[in-house]
């Protein structure tokens, strides 16, 4: 509300939200509220003379105001249409001066800044000031004596916990799974000298190419650790990639050995004769059929079994090489969302840096990691994500456990092995948080309101600073304590990564899980993470929080896009750099050089300070396109925005430069619009609800209700949808193995629905 003039006949309300949910007072805008919590303040100096009560100089009074959320009050509800009134004396202005000043004080208190920002000049853009962890504040962790490779790691985890467990898998039996069965880190050892060995055998040396090709499982870890050894660049192929990228892998990086589960030999048996130029040896990690064994034999091919070539090299010893830190030790290709994939060089040195700035960060948290810990390995090795995470592990001794291969079984398997860190792609977290939902709502109406309750008190004490393990405990004890067994029982940290967590899921399961709920960001590039989210911290929900103390981050003005990182509130494209920074793109000086300037990596993420010194990713710069009124339209951005909809799972917007307005193809949320069709009165199976025209009238209302609720302009309102049954999915090559867009392909495989949608919008 406007300030009280001195000519105004009567005192203005000066309404303050302190944190509010579902209010909305008169002439108060709401945005970013969270509990349903305010205040009113008056200043007692604005109240006409001769009519100050004993309050005016400072204290409490009733005000009759209305009030129709009184139900959702925590605790007892207040007297219906009641409030609180507190006016402020000049005492308590002077001390919100000081508590202000306090504030100022403390903005950005999870960052130092190194540098100053600096203007536009010579055709670049500005700069904001360089910032970097304030868990580095005297420096980053200095390097471990020994530690240069990535073999160091495995081999000092083997000096130090040799009787540790180390990898593990459930043994089939019958049909059946049973419980986990381990090897210690003596053991794998042991094996991974003999594959090392043999590797040698077949002619690779240090620098030759390993390719890797599968799910995870104890065999894909064991055979990186031999490639880490004899200083072979280990090279992943995406479980989720078809054989055409394989194909381009396998030559562009001039693979000599491939490494591959049982499922996988018949697609690299469909790479040749291409990539046989370079690719000489295949080995299974299982067994090899007689058929393979012939069509191999084709083309001049060795082909194994892993036990066949367990003990090819027979008694044959070679020397380690020398490995330094700038060694390449892997080239691990992007999935990219257009074009062929991208080889990113990865040095020992950026791994082992990423380690230790992770283990300073966890440290600095009391989060640290110990031998007793045990990780679920599930998401793609050939992802720098869990690479990275799973190296962390074996440098602390502690236990990594794996699936069957089968998303379906995947809680079963965490249930079974009582993981305490469990990392995720927001994909896998918003089927956790729909099946919570789904489960509560057919609870029945008691346990649904007692989940509710325990819910929103818990929320309540967690966003008023209290930490989630002392929030509500008894709720925790008999109402929570389920969820968490669901996921083992011992999970104390969740880790999104590789792609945006929705806000609403992030908070509902921090408050649910009990456990810590954290988002962390970064590039195949930067080695993985960039930035984590602190745990206890509700203010960095939607957020990736602070840098890990191992990288330097500014922001990088974007005229084009009104992005500008000197402005208050400081916006533009992320910058990193830092030892965890990739060597370059494998052949491609080019594009290395486009991304590469001066030292700093440009990430294409367009990023936003928070005031506590985390980072929100809000945009990407790449992501926009000019409409033919000259507008444009960063369609990132306006993703983010509608994927707010509940009722929607999906969507991807599209517009061009001869066209006026954006379009958009959607998935539908199945029980939401189920739920819908129900309540009008509208029957079908949920192919046909996806083509009722009275659907998508209902989903078009609710993104432009988002749209109107954000404040969108006109030409960001989208004017016409084609409802998706079928998830856009990898299958048909739409989105990545990390759940990202690949809008050319999307295109073209919805040109059709396109064409239609603009004939019939104008």
């Amino acid at each position: 509300m406007a300030a009280a003039r001195s000519d105004d006949p009567e005192p203005r309300l000066f309404i303050r939200l302190v944190e509010a949910q579902g209010l909305d007072p008169p002439g108060v805008a709401l945005a970013d509220v969270r509990s349903p919590i305010f205040e009113l303040a008056v200043e007692a100096d604005r109240i006409p003379e001769g009519k100050r009560g004993p309050c005016a100089g400072g204290g409490d009074a009733m005000l009759r105001v209305s009030y129709p959320m009184a139900s959702s009050w925590p605790g007892p509800s207040p007297t219906p249409h009641s409030l609180r009134l507190r006016t402020k004396s000049k005492a308590d202005a002077a001390a919100n001066s000081r508590a202000a000043a306090r504030r100022g004080e403390q903005e950005m208190q999870n960052v130092v800044e190194v540098e100053p920002g600096r203007p536009a000049a010579d055709g670049r853009p500005s700069v904001g000031p360089t910032y970097r962890s304030a868990f580095a504040r005297d420096g980053f962790p200095p390097p471990v004596p020994g530690l240069d490779s990535c073999y160091d790691i495995f081999r000092m985890a083997v000096e130090k916990y040799p009787d540790n467990r180390m990898l593990g898998h459930r043994e089939i039996a019958d049909g059946k799974a049973g419980a986990y069965v381990w090897k210690t880190y003596r053991e794998v050892f042991d094996i991974a000298s003999k594959i090392g060995n043999s590797i040698r055998s077949c002619g690779l040396a240090k620098g030759s190419r390993c390719g890797i090709y599968g799910v995870n499982c104890p065999e894909w870890i064991i055979t990186m650790e031999a490639c880490n050894a004899h200083g072979i660049y280990c090279v992943p192929l995406y479980d989720t990639l078809g054989a055409g990228a394989v194909e381009f892998i396998l030559c562009h990086a001039e693979v000599e050995i491939a490494f591959a589960e049982e499922k996988k030999i018949e697609l690299l048996l469909k790479t040749l004769p291409k990539s046989n130029e370079f690719l000489k040896t295949i080995v299974s990690f299982g067994k090899v059929t007689q058929e393979q064994k012939e069509e191999a034999s084709k083309y001049g091919l060795s082909i194994y079994s892993w036990d066949e070539f367990l003990s090819l090299a027979a008694d044959q010893e070679f020397d380690l090489p020398d490995k330094e830190k700038t060694d390449i030790c892997t080239i691990m290709y992007t999935s990219g969302t257009t074009g062929d994939p991208k080889g990113v060089l990865i040095s020992n040195e950026s791994i082992i840096c990423l380690i230790a700035g992770v283990d300073r960060l966890l440290n600095c948290v009391n989060e640290e990691l110990a031998e007793s810990d045990v990780y679920m390995s599930y998401l793609p090795l050939a992802h720098i994500f869990d690479r990275v995470v799973e190296e962390l592990f074996i440098f602390h001794g502690a236990s990594i456990g794996f699936w069957r291969g089968d998303v379906k079984l995947l809680v079963e398997d965490i249930g079974v092995l009582k993981p305490t860190i469990l990392c995720a792609v927001p994909r896998v977290l918003d089927r956790i948080f729909s099946g919570l939902q789904a489960k509560i709502s057919s609870g029945g109406f008691i346990k649904s309101t007692l989940f509710n309750l325990a819910y929103k008190f818990k929320q309540f004490r967690m966003m008023r600073g209290a930490k989630h393990d002392e929030a509500a405990a008894i709720c925790d004890k008999v109402v929570f304590s389920k969820v968490k067994e669901g996921l083992g029982g011992n999970v104390r940290v969740i880790l999104s990564g590789a792609a945006p967590l929705a806000t609403h899921v992030e908070e509902y399961l921090r408050v649910v899980t009990c456990a810590h709920v954290i988002q962390g960001y970064g590039l195949t590039e930067t080695c993985a993470g960039s930035f984590v989210s602190l745990p206890n911290q509700m203010s960095m929900i939607g957020t990736v929080g602070p840098p890990v103390p191992n990288i330097d981050v500014r922001l990088e003005s974007v005229p084009e896009m009104d992005y500008d990182a000197l402005a208050s509130t400081a916006r533009g494209e992320i910058c990193i750099k830092g030892k965890t920074l990739f060597a370059g793109y494998y052949k491609r000086e080019d594009l290395t050089k486009e991304v590469l300037v001066d030292g700093w990596f440009h990430t294409g993420d367009i990023g936003e300070w928070q005031p506590d010194g985390s980072m929100k990713i809000i945009d990407r710069k790449k992501n926009i396109f000019k409409l033919s009124q000259g507008e444009y339209v960063a369609v990132e951005n306006l993703e983010n925005i509608y994927g707010l909809v509940s009722a929607i799972d999906s969507i991807w917007i599209y517009g061009n430069s001869f066209e006026s307005f954006l379009v958009a193809v959607v998935n539908p949320n199945k029980e939401a619009l189920e739920s819908w069709a129900a309540a009008n009165g509208i029957s079908g199976d949920f192919e046909s609800l996806c083509q009722n025209p009275k659907a998508k009238e209902y989903i078009l209302g609710e993104l432009s209700r988002i749209g109107k609720e954000k404040k969108l302009k006109g030409f960001e309102f989208i004017k016409d949808v084609h409802l998706e049954p079928v998830p856009f999915d990898m299958d048909r090559d739409l989105i990545t193995p990390t759940y990202k867009k690949k809008r050319p392909q999307l295109l073209k495989y919805y040109q059709g629905v396109i064409d239609n949608m603009y004939k019939s919008a104008k």
